[in-house]
C-alpha cells in the first residue's frame, strides 16, 4: 500500500494512479494470453503488428477499466467529507481490489479457453454451461495444468494490493471544520469539479471516442488493428467482451438489398426437384466431438512431406467407400454451434443460435422434415439429460425420442454409471454400442443422431486403453484414437443389424480442437471438419470431391438424396445436386464473416471486405488480395445476401416454410 498525504487533491490523484496500475495489469494479462497461444499467433506476428495490437488494446482496455472501476471512481470522487474517513477508504480499496481481481482471473482463464473457441468469451458462456454440474472438476484440472497462470493471477492481485495508492494522514481543514463556510465551499467545490470532469472523460473512454461518428466500440472494432480475425482476441480483453455482449441485440437486419432483390441473389428455401427419386432409407448422423480434419490421415496425405498418417485408421478405411469433400468446414467453434448447423442447416452468426432469442422461433430440421414423411426419430447424447440444451433443441426440431445418460443407465445390457467418464458423459465405446442396438428397436424408416463426448477436454480415456493408446503429440491424440476405435466397433455392430444395408450414414464433427500444424491454425483452418457420407448399399459413388462442403449442407444433401418432396428452410446447399464450382461455405469469427467459394476466401466485416485469399494455394493465408481480384465483387454480393437473409429470418420467425416462403 502506497500512502499519499490527504489533501484536496489526494482522492483524484489516488484514482488516477491506481487506474494506471490496472493498465499495467491488463498489459501483463495480454502478454500472458499471447504467450499461452503463441503457436497460433507467432507465424504471422511481426513487431509492427504487435505494436498495432497494443495500440488497439489500449482503447479496449480503457473501456473495460472505466466500466469495471466505475464504483471505485465514484467512491473516490464523491464530494462528501465522509470519504476522508479511514473506513470509507478501506471499503474503496476493497472494491478496487475485488473488481480488478475478477477481471484478472477472467483474462487469464480466457488464455486457455481461447484454444477451444478461437475468440474471447462473451456473456453467452453463462447460458451455455448453466445446466452443467461438472465445471468444478474441469476447472480443477485446468488449474493444475496451468498452475503458472494461477501463480501469475496471485502475483498480480497481490501487486494491486501492495501498490494501491490510498490517502492517509490528517483530513483537510475544510473537512475538520465543515461548518466554516469558506473552507467548506473550497473543499466541496474542488471535489465536485473533479467529479464533473471525470464523468464526460469516462463516457468518452467507455464509448471508445468523442466524435459524433463514434458509436460505442464493439468486439468487431478490434479487427481494424489486425490482419486476421483470430488476432482480434489479442487486442480485446475478456471483461470488455462480457460487458459489450450483455443484454445486447444480437441480430440486426442490414439493408443491403430490397426483399425482391434478396431472394433473386440467395434464398435458403429449398424446393423439391421434379426429377427426385424417393429413397426411404434410414439416416444415421454421427456428430463426433472435436473430430477435426487434422486428425484424419485420409484428408492429409500431403502433410509432413507426405508422411503424415493421422490418428484414425478406421475412419481412413471408411472414407475409401464414402463420399467426401476436399474442403469441408464446420460453421462454428463450439459444441452448441454444431447441432443447429448439422441437423437444421443453421450456421452460427454472431452468437450460438441456442443462446439467442431466435431459438424460440419455429425451427425444423432433419427429424422434423422426415417426420412429415413418416419417419420416426431419436437423438442420443451420453451426458446428463438436458446437458448443453441438446435435449431441448432435439425436441424443438422434431426428434420423437431422446436417449441420454438416464436411459443408458436403465438398460441392463450395459454398465450404467460404471461407464461414466467422470466428467462429461458415458464413454464413447459403450454408448455407441447402446446407440447401435437401440436403433434396432426403432420403426423403419428412422432418422437418428448421436453426439459423442470422449474426445474432449480433459482428454482422458478408459484405464483399459491407457497402454493401448499412450500419450503422443497433443493430449487429444490418444482420445481421437480411442474414439476412432469406438466408431470401428459401432460399425461392426451396426453391420449385424437388419437396418444397416438400407441406411445412409453421415459423419462429421461438432467443431475442431487442438492443433499442431500451421495449416489448421489459420482463420480458415480452425473450421476444418470432416463431412463423410457412407451408404453401404453402394448406391452412393465414393471418392474425394474437389469441392467445398460445410455442416449446413448436410440437411439439404440428405433430403435431396432421399428424394424429399416438400419445401423447407436450410442455409446450405445439396452437395449431390450442386456443381463443384457453385459449392461454398460460410462461418463467423470475431466479427468477421468468412465466405469461401471457388478459389477464394473473402473476409467481410458487415460493411466492407477486409481480406481476400486464394485459399487453395495460399494455404497459410499470407497474401491478402483485397481489391486485386475480379471475383471480389461477386463474393461480396453473395455473402451480403446470405447475411441479410439470415438476419431477416431470425428476426421475423421465418425458419420454416409458410406459404411457400
Amino acid at each position: 500500500m502506497t500512502k499519499i498525504r490527504k489533501s484536496l487533491y489526494s482522492g483524484p490523484l489516488c484514482l488516477v494512479l491506481n487506474l494506471a496500475l490496472v493498465y499495467v495489469v491488463y498489459e501483463v494479462c495480454r502478454m500472458a494470453f499471447l504467450l499461452e497461444n503463441w503457436q497460433t499467433f507467432a507465424p504471422s506476428l511481426t513487431w509492427g503488428k504487435f505494436f498495432d495490437m497494443l495500440r488497439g488494446g489500449w482503447m479496449f482496455d480503457t473501456s473495460a477499466i472505466l466500466y469495471t472501476n466505475a464504483l471505485y471512481a465514484l467512491l473516490m470522487l464523491l464530494p462528501l467529507h465522509l470519504k476522508e474517513t479511514d473506513l470509507w477508504q478501506r471499503v474503496a480499496r476493497w472494491v478496487f481490489i475485488v473488481c480488478n481481481a475478477v477481471c484478472i482471473v477472467a483474462n487469464l482463464a480466457d488464455s486457455v479457453y481461447f484454444q477451444y473457441t478461437g475468440r474471447r468469451t462473451t456473456v453467452t458462456v453463462f447460458s451455455e454451461f448453466a445446466s452443467e454440474n461438472n465445471l468444478g472438476s474441469i476447472f480443477g484440472v485446468e488449474l493444475l495444468r496451468h498452475w503458472y497462470l494461477v501463480v501469475l493471477a496471485a502475483v498480480l492481485i497481490w501487486g494491486l494490493w501492495r501498490f494501491c495508492f490510498v490517502p492517509t494522514g490528517e483530513r483537510p481543514a475544510a473537512v475538520r471544520r465543515p461548518l466554516r463556510l469558506k473552507p467548506a465551499l473550497t473543499y466541496y467545490g474542488v471535489q465536485l469539479f473533479f467529479l464533473l470532469a471525470y464523468i464526460p472523460l469516462t463516457v468518452i473512454g467507455m464509448r471508445g471516442g468523442a466524435t459524433t461518428a463514434v458509436r460505442p466500440i464493439t468486439i468487431s472494432n478490434a479487427n481494424q488493428y489486425v490482419d486476421r480475425p483470430l488476432e482480434a482476441a489479442v487486442v480485446l480483453n475478456t471483461p470488455f467482451s462480457l460487458i459489450r455482449t450483455f443484454n445486447k441485440t444480437i441480430f440486426t437486419v442490414p439493408d443491403y438489398y430490397r426483399p425482391e432483390e434478396l431472394d433473386a441473389i440467395y434464398t435458403p428455401v429449398h424446393l423439391p426437384q421434379d426429377s427426385a427419386v424417393a429413397r426411404r432409407k434410414n439416416v444415421v448422423v454421427l456428430i463426433v466431438e472435436s473430430f477435426g480434419r487434422e486428425y484424419i490421415g485420409a484428408y492429409n496425405k500431403w502433410l509432413d512431406g507426405g508422411t503424415y498418417k493421422g490418428y484414425t485408421p478406421f475412419v481412413d478405411s471408411l472414407m475409401q467407400h464414402s463420399a467426401t469433400w476436399l474442403y469441408s468446414y464446420c460453421n462454428g467453434r463450439k459444441s452448441i454451434d454444431g447441432m443447429p448447423s448439422i441437423l437444421s442447416g443453421i450456421p452460427m452468426f454472431v452468437e450460438p443460435f441456442f443462446l439467442t432469442p431466435s431459438s424460440m422461433n419455429d425451427v425444423s430440421g432433419l427429424a422434423g422434415e422426415l417426420g412429415r414423411w413418416g419417419y420416426c426419430s431419436a437423438f442420443f447424447h451420453g451426458a446428463e439429460n438436458g446437458s448443453m440444451g441438446f435435449q431441448a433443441f432435439a425436441r424443438t426440431t422434431g426428434f420423437d425420442r431422446y436417449y441420454g445418460r438416464t436411459e443408458y443407465d436403465e438398460d441392463s445390457r450395459f454398465g450404467g454409471d460404471k461407464d461414466f467418464d467422470g466428467t462429461w458423459a458415458i464413454w464413447d465405446e459403450p454408448f455407441l454400442q447402446f446407440f447401435a442396438l437401440k436403433m434396432t428397436e426403432l420403426r423403419q424408416p428412422f432418422v437418428s443422431a448421436v453426439f459423442t463426448a470422449s474426445s474432449h477436454h480433459p482428454y482422458v480415456i478408459p484405464d483399459e486403453y491407457k497402454d493401448v493408446y499412450p500419450e503422443e503429440g497433443l493430449v487429444i491424440h490418444k482420445c481421437i484414437r480411442y474414439t476412432d476405435n469406438a466408431l470401428r466397433r459401432f460399425f461392426a455392430t451396426a453391420r449385424q443389424q437388419p437396418w444397416y444395408k438400407n441406411t445412409l450414414f453421415v459423419i462429421t464433427s461438432d467443431h475442431t480442437n487442438l492443433t499442431d500444424h500451421k495449416y489448421y491454425q489459420t482463420d480458415l483452418g480452425g473450421f476444418c471438419s470432416p463431412i463423410i457420407f457412407f451408404d453401404p448399399s453402394g448406391e452412393l459413388k465414393p471418392g474425394m470431391r474437389n469441392a467445398i462442403a460445410q455442416q449446413i449442407d448436410i440437411m439439404p444433401t440428405v433430403l435431396g438424396y432421399l428424394g424429399y418432396d416438400r419445401p423447407y428452410v436450410a442455409f446450405g446447399c445439396d452437395l449431390f445436386n450442386t456443381a463443384p464450382q457453385d459449392t461454398w461455405a460460410v462461418n463467423y469469427l470475431n466479427g468477421i464473416y468468412q465466405y469461401i467459394k471457388g478459389d477464394y476466401m473473402l473476409q467481410f466485416d458487415g460493411q466492407k471486405t477486409k481480406a481476400v485469399y486464394r485459399f487453395r494455394t495460399d494455404t497459410l493465408l499470407e497474401h491478402n488480395l483485397v481489391g486485386r481480384v475480379a471475383e471480389q465483387a461477386e463474393l461480396e454480393r453473395e455473402v451480403k445476401a446470405i447475411i441479410q437473409s439470415y438476419m431477416t429470418r431470425m428476426t421475423t420467425n421465418s425458419l420454416v416454410v409458410r406459404d411457400g416462403k
